[in-house]
């Protein structure tokens, strides 16, 4: 009996042991008042090693504020604060605002600010590896796991959903990766079939604007968005990557043939269809800065085809409100047969448009539809007369159309979608997005009750519900053929639509916080049930989607996360609304579960 109570005792010393011990773990990233964060000799042992490219950070806003205040730098800083390009090479900064304050602690650091006003870290970075090598991305890799840091992967920071920075974090940034190689007939490492006919290798800094002159250059076009300074190895590929060439080629991430890629554990890989192929799976819709750090991506290039740019303008005066939403039915009405006929691109339906001399207020939709590999602008001119028919009959109504031929698509995506000199950022902005099918526009009350829900949205003067036509055609062809971590919602996708709110730095906490609840809780939930079963674009979405699992990737979503946690056990690589994020608190810094 004694001997019993003995090795009871034991049993019980060791299990309550063995639990101070797992309650001992570290349960959160180290932040710079705990004992565990790196010593001055170790931040600089880790400068040393990626060759002097680390650098302490501050939020870009800094010398507008006390003490920090410099005037002539200040006034720099201002000059050039929504240029998207200086936004993406600066370590303290993002391409949106709200994704620098940190309104949790009440930190802001706005350019325009007060100077009397402290100027608070928020978000930013403390520390910024502005890499130049897939070696350098792995050194730094390294010293986040052995620290327990929280690591925020910025490519140019142009993220909608706040991916791009963290609170107390070390960044990589990887926007000085420029190369850009281009071939006649790729191999995949492993390959035993041969080439995959032409691509080009883009390193991580690559941004979409960069990769479409030089593609102009080799005569080739490659699948991408239109955005100057989306990186287009980055993010937008990884989450899928829609484009006004899907129609004609399919997602961004179908066509991705090979990742470089640094895993968690610092290692260089290559993932593709031959080796690595669970990762090379994810990569392709599974999410950025969720399964490591791509240093480069070879992406299929294509022959640069001739091109028909279509252009129509709906418009009436807001009084005209019901005249303005049949007009939006009809648009809807007749979209499945333009996309089945080629048709991508962009429409934008603005129900108060700001007011124009001796013109005033006007609700509008415009569109510009862009049919890739096709050369009869008369063919195109007829696909759009049943709108035009129908339009014509709503009392008040007015609509004009036009086409134009160009023998090359590359010169009109970066002269017509790349307008002016930069992307304008620097802004703050939420957004909410939902895919609508082909199906439900083809259903007999589809268009109507989607015209309807859109009415009964509030709309601020200048406040627009934009739809991309990204989807049809070689998007949904490819269902069934490609075996990616894509929504397969994307499959039986039309529309990509999303709305959205801006604000100035003088909106509150408050008032930018029940913005947030209005998408969340208000606006995106009636987009929603139009179509349950479909979901969202996770690149474009709202930052507090609910159930984002389902929205953002379906029934992918069960094997996203089990891979997840065989290939990043200890989370190091945590995104805002990434597979296994619900594992943390919102900023990724302390486990939840």
């Amino acid at each position: 009996m004694q001997n019993l109570l003995q090795l009871a005792s034991i049993f019980l010393i060791t299990g309550l042991s063995a639990a101070l011990s797992y309650g001992n773990r570290p349960s959160c990233r180290c932040k710079p008042n705990d004992p565990c964060w790196p010593s001055s000799d170790q931040w600089k042992a880790l400068n040393e090693s990626i060759q002097g490219n680390l650098v302490s950070v501050r939020p870009v806003g800094d010398v507008c504020h006390d003490p920090t205040y410099n005037a002539e730098a200040c006034q720099k800083v201002k000059d050039i604060a929504q240029n998207s390009f200086w936004r993406a090479e600066q370590p303290g900064a993002v391409q949106f605002l709200n994704w620098e304050t940190l309104p949790a602690s009440n930190e802001s650091c706005y350019i325009d600010g007060p100077q009397s006003v402290t100027c608070d870290q928020g978000r930013i970075s403390l520390y910024s590896a502005l890499v130049e090598s897939p070696l350098q991305i792995q050194e730094a890799v390294r010293f986040a796991r052995k620290h327990n840091l929280r690591l925020a992967v910025k490519a140019s920071g142009h993220d909608f959903l706040g991916r791009s920075s963290a609170p107390h974090s070390l960044q990589v940034s990887t926007y000085r990766m420029k190369d850009i190689t281009f071939t006649d007939d790729f191999v995949p490492k492993g390959s035993k079939k041969g080439g995959e006919g032409s691509a080009v290798t883009i390193g991580a800094g690559v941004v979409l604007s960069d990769l479409y002159k030089a593609s102009s250059e080799n005569d080739v076009v490659a699948v991408g968005g239109a955005s100057h300074t989306v990186v287009a190895s980055g993010g937008y590929i990884q989450g899928g990557g829609h484009s006004p060439l899907g129609t004609w080629k399919g997602m961004a991430s179908d066509n991705a043939l090979e990742f470089q890629v640094i895993t968690p554990k610092g290692d260089l890989i290559t993932a593709n269809e031959y080796q690595n192929t669970d990762l090379f799976w994810a990569l392709r819709g599974g999410g950025g800065g969720t399964f490591g750090v791509v240093a480069s991506v070879t992406i299929r290039t294509f022959p640069d085809p001739p091109i028909v740019l279509a252009s129509l303008n709906i418009s009436t005066t807001p009084d005209n409100s019901k005249g303005f939403w049949d007009a939006v039915k009809e648009f809807h009405t007749v979209l499945p047969n333009l996309n089945e006929n080629g048709a991508s691109g962009y429409y934008f339906i603005v129900p108060l448009n700001p007011p124009l001399p001796e013109i005033g207020t006007m609700s509008t939709v415009t569109a510009a539809l862009m049919f890739v590999d096709q050369d009869d602008k008369a063919a195109v001119e007829r696909l759009l007369e049943p709108l035009v028919a129908a339009v014509s009959k709503i009392n008040n109504v007015t609509i004009a159309t036009s086409a134009l031929y160009s023998p090359k698509t590359g010169p009109i995506i970066l002269d017509a979608l790349l307008q002016g000199e930069a992307d304008g950022t620097g802004v703050s902005v939420a957004i909410g997005s939902r895919l609508i099918s082909r199906e439900f526009l083809l259903s007999e009350n589809g268009p109507a009750k989607l015209s309807q829900t859109l009415s009964s949205l509030k709309s601020e003067v200048g406040s627009a519900f934009r739809g991309h036509i990204v989807a049809g055609g070689q998007v949904a062809k490819n269902a069934g053929k490609i075996d990616s971590a894509l929504n397969p919602a994307w499959r039986k996708t039309l529309s990509h639509l999303t709305l959205g709110n801006s604000w100035n730095s003088s909106t509150s906490f408050d008032e930018q916080r029940k913005m947030y609840e209005n998408i969340t809780n208000v606006e995106v939930p009636l987009l929603k049930a139009l179509e349950p079963e479909m979901g969202a674009y996770l690149n474009e979405a709202d930052p507090h989607e609910s159930d984002f699992q389902e929205s953002f990737w379906g029934e992918n979503y069960k094997r996203l996360y089990k891979f997840k946690q065989e290939w990043d056990p200890t989370g190091l690589f945590i995104s805002r609304l990434g597979v296994g994020s619900e594992d943390w608190d919102d900023d990724g810094l302390c486990r939840v579960r």
